[in-house]
Formats: C-alpha cells, structure tokens, sequence
C-alpha cells in the first residue's frame, strides 16, 4: 500500500449531499457488509474512556456513534454530518443507547465549530474517500486544532488495493464514482505527518474485497 497519489476526486460537497441523502435508508446493509471490520477496528484503537470527550466527524447513519455512546456513558460525545438524512439515521439509534449526554448536528468536517483544544478523541470513517488529495492536510489541521495535545486521531478509509481482486473497486470508480458512492481508494501516511500529528498504527483491512485502512495518529 504504497502512499502514491490517489485517483481524483469526483464528488463536491453537493453531490455527497445528494448522494447519501438518497443512500440514507439503505446505508447500514452496505455499512455492515464491506465497512463493520474496520469500523470496529476504529473503536478498537479509539480506545475511549469514560469520561472523555470525543468527537465523531461524519456520523453517517450512527453505526459507530452509537457504540461511542456505549462505551462513554458519562463523558462528552459530539457528532456532525454534512447530510441530513444520515443524520436523522443517527439520531434515531443514538436515541435507543438511552443516553443524553449527546448532540448530533450539521457541520462541515474544513470548519468545525468548536474551539481549539476541545476533545481527546476524534474519530472519522469513510470520508477522506471522498475529498481532493489536495484538501486533505487542510481537514487534517483543523482535527488537529479542536484536539488536546496528545490527543487520538483515529481514522478509516478505503485505500488502495494490496490484493489483485481488491483492485475491482478502483476500476468501479473510473467507470462511474457512484458505484463505489464516490469513493476511491486514499493513504493519508504523509499527510498526517505534514498536518502535525504523529502516526502510531496503520492496520490494512479487507471485507467483501473492499480495502480498508484504519489509522491511530497522536496530536503532537
């Protein structure tokens, strides 16, 4: 998994919008079939304590925020999405965790309205897929500007193929990005590192063929 350039970026923040707007109620079969191993995974390395307060951003439709609020009953626990009906996906099955000591609103992963130093963790699945290679540093910085020092960064991905037959979704996507929802296959390895965070762990993930990185970085 070499960290050479990705293919570009076919979706602006107005075709995601629409996209997962339209994906929202049939968004958890796909979740569960080719993104659950890396999304536990992301939990894994979060590695959340009660008490903490943490930040997922794009929720999506709540299948990792759900398990946040499982694991910090008693601490802080924020999330945002560009996407309102994902969102309103989230908002049902946080509903059923039984625990209030959250919120869930829209906001923009360039600008998140909190100020610096705010969280211990920051979580993020799936989306890095979808922006230009060239944004990523600019996204990455802000995580890194509402994260205490020392703060945990954790983070999944499709990235690009290590095994032959993973390489179907990348043709997917140069055929047409929404067979693959906009997504194409990305490292973030030297980006992280220009952004001022300390990368600790990259562990490669497969599901259904589709390739996964799931990423613990530190806030230096």
């Amino acid at each position: 998994m070499s960290d050479e350039a990705c293919l570009p970026a076919q979706y602006d923040k107005r075709d995601i919008v629409r996209h997962y707007n339209n994906m929202s109620t049939r968004y958890d079969l796909w979740g569960r079939l080719t993104e659950s191993k890396a999304r536990a995974r992301c939990l894994e390395l979060a590695a959340i304590q009660d008490g903490e307060a943490v930040l997922e951003v794009a929720v999506g439709t709540g299948l990792a925020f759900q398990e946040v609020l499982r694991r910090n009953p008693s601490g802080r626990n924020e999330g945002i999405d560009l996407t309102p009906q994902m969102l309103a996906q989230a908002q049902q099955k946080a509903a059923q965790v039984g625990h209030n000591n959250y919120t869930l609103r829209l906001g923009d992963a360039y600008q998140l309205d909190y100020p610096a130093a705010t969280f211990d963790v920051l979580i993020n699945n799936y989306m890095f897929d979808l922006l230009p290679e060239g944004d990523f540093v600019t996204v990455l910085r802000e995580f890194g500007r509402v994260l205490r020092p020392g703060g945990r960064l954790v983070l999944v991905n499709m990235t690009r193929a290590w095994l032959w037959h993973q390489k179907i979704w990348q043709w997917a996507y140069t055929q047409n990005p929404r067979w693959t929802g906009g997504c194409r296959g990305v490292n973030l390895t030297s980006s992280l590192q220009a952004a001022g965070f300390r990368l600790t762990q990259r562990d490669a993930i497969s599901q259904m063929t589709l390739p996964s990185e799931a990423i613990l970085a530190h806030k230096i």
